[in-house]
């Protein structure tokens, strides 16, 4: 069986879309794990990765998720597995979890550091394991540069099968081309693809903000695909400008809006343009007419407790994720991964 570790230089590089557009190209049969959990989830009193519970969804993976992961907390991780332990179930994790497979996709955590103090960092892994490592940098000119720098002058691959580096997110690929590529030959290291930002995949859908809000659905389950371009916020009673708050809702596309039942205005405004999505704070539902017009017409209404304010701070701090509603973005990371990514050498092993 081959081993491919997949890691991000830091949060937000893209890594997740990466795997997802890697997995989508490959034929069935491959296994995951991501021994280093960085994104901690509690679905039906188990705890779960997110991103390994995505993939187990998104591919219809054979192992459970729990067992895709080591642990969370470094303080846990510690006490649990010295060293020898560590490795030890590391590598009964690959035994179980990769069995009956050609290949092995295993996630690294937030960053190239994450998981350093456990021996769970990307580069660790990959070196106990005899894996192929591969590294995803995202982000401008600059940042990306400051990346293969310091890759190329301060990690230690040793003893490391290092394949190359993915960079993402490049909002111009001919510029980056133009003022960078000459000068990242001279340094030696092999680039795997040059991605293209894609602004489709920095979107939320309703179905990863239900999830993450931990919302119920009043309506519109089958709409939870739906992607959110545009947000607004109401408050509970109307405020002396709403007129023009009410112009604005009804001149964006694909808007999600945040407000209390008992802002019935601003709901049956959302209702009659498009909306990819109503939230209903404080446990406050709309009248029942409003409710099945909203059924009507496909428009998903979540429910939460928390205050307008609460859930607005919330969804404003979330990071956008694939989640299995997100049809569209997962074709598109598909899409951009067979299109810019050498498959063929990321493969060779």
């Amino acid at each position: 069986m081959n081993t491919l570790v997949v890691a991000s230089m830091e949060k937000s590089a893209g890594k997740t879309s990466v795997l997802v557009g890697l997995g989508k190209s490959l034929k069935p049969g491959f296994s995951y794990m991501k021994p280093y959990g960085d994104r901690l989830v509690y679905l039906r009193k188990r705890l779960w990765d997110y991103d390994a519970a995505v993939m187990t969804r998104l591919f219809g993976l054979a192992a459970n998720p729990e067992d895709m992961t080591m642990g969370f907390g470094h303080s846990k991780l510690r006490y649990m597995y010295d060293g020898a332990a560590r490795l030890a179930r590391l590598r009964n994790m690959v035994e179980r979890v990769g069995r009956g497979s050609e290949l092995l996709l295993v996630e690294g955590g937030a960053g190239l550091r994450q998981g350093g103090s456990v021996g769970l960092d990307p580069v660790t892994v990959a070196r106990e394991l005899g894996a192929k490592l591969v590294i995803v940098s995202g982000g401008n000119e600059d940042t990306v540069m400051d990346d293969l720098y310091f890759l190329k002058r301060d990690i230690d691959f040793e003893g490391v099968n290092f394949g190359g580096v993915i960079i993402n997110k490049v909002h111009s690929v001919p510029s980056f081309k133009e003022s960078c590529l000459e000068e990242i030959e001279k340094m030696g290291t092999r680039i795997l693809g040059i991605v293209p930002f894609e602004k489709e995949l920095t979107y939320l859908s309703v179905g990863y903000i239900a999830e993450k809000l931990f919302a119920k659905a009043v309506t519109g389950v089958s709409g939870m695909d739906k992607v959110i371009k545009n947000i607004f916020v109401g408050a509970m009673a109307a405020d002396p400008d709403h007129r023009n708050t009410l112009a604005n809702i009804i001149n964006k596309e694909h808007k999600l809006i945040i407000t209390s039942g008992d802002r019935t205005d601003m709901i049956l405004t959302a209702l009659e343009s498009d909306t990819s999505c109503i939230l209903l704070t404080n446990n406050i539902l709309p009248p029942s007419n409003i409710i099945s017009k909203s059924r009507d017409l496909g428009i998903p209404m979540l429910l939460v407790s928390q205050d307008t304010y609460t859930v607005s701070t919330q969804i404003n701090e979330l990071e956008p994720m694939l989640t299995k509603h997100d049809g569209t973005k997962v074709a598109l990371a598909e899409r951009l991964m067979k299109d810019h990514l050498d498959l063929g050498e990321m493969l060779r092993f």
